[in-house]
């Protein structure tokens, strides 16, 4: 990861540091990574099975989490050192965080079961409440990548995601 100081506006009102991290190959700033989180939570919400939505959901909390680790996270890697997932940098990165690392390293389980066509890997009520705790901390890794507003700072896109998951009243 290499990073510069400069800001970068991500819709009006929210505004991150530009930090520049490797995904798939493709460098992406905690703003890019912010808005495919947000654009893969609504696309979450919408999804007509259980599953997709499980899936989509979880992923986007994944890249709300790249997003932390790209603001906050430097390489550290001593000879013979294995890589870590994204929940076990999150955890030691951002330990306010440590519990909603918990919850999605143990959900990924059940994601992988998802993806793979386990039909009963997930209910429409286990999909509901993962893209309503991926809406709430999605909010929170906006919160700490340093955003002065996180729902009014995606033109209201997560206030309205989480409205369709239920979150909102």
């Amino acid at each position: 990861m290499s990073g510069s100081a400069a800001a970068v506006a991500v819709g009006p009102k929210l505004r991150l540091s530009q930090e520049d991290t490797m995904i798939n190959g493709e460098v992406r700033t905690a703003a890019d990574l912010v808005l495919s989180a947000t654009r893969t939570l609504e696309a979450a919400a919408a999804e007509p099975t259980a599953a997709k939505r499980y899936v989509a959901a979880h992923l986007a909390a994944m890249r709300a989490a790249a997003a932390v680790l790209a603001v906050r996270a430097r390489p550290r890697r001593g000879a013979g050192e294995r890589p870590r997932g994204v929940w076990v940098l999150l955890g030691a990165v951002a330990p306010e965080l440590g519990e909603w690392s918990r919850f999605f390293a143990l959900t990924a389980g059940k994601r992988a079961a998802a993806e793979a066509g386990v039909a009963a890997a997930v209910s429409p009520r286990e999909a509901d409440d993962m893209v309503r705790e991926a809406a709430t901390f999605l909010d929170l890794a906006i919160a700490s990548v340093g955003a002065r507003s996180a729902a009014s700072g995606t033109d209201g896109r997560l206030e309205s995601v989480g409205r369709a998951a239920g979150k909102v009243g």
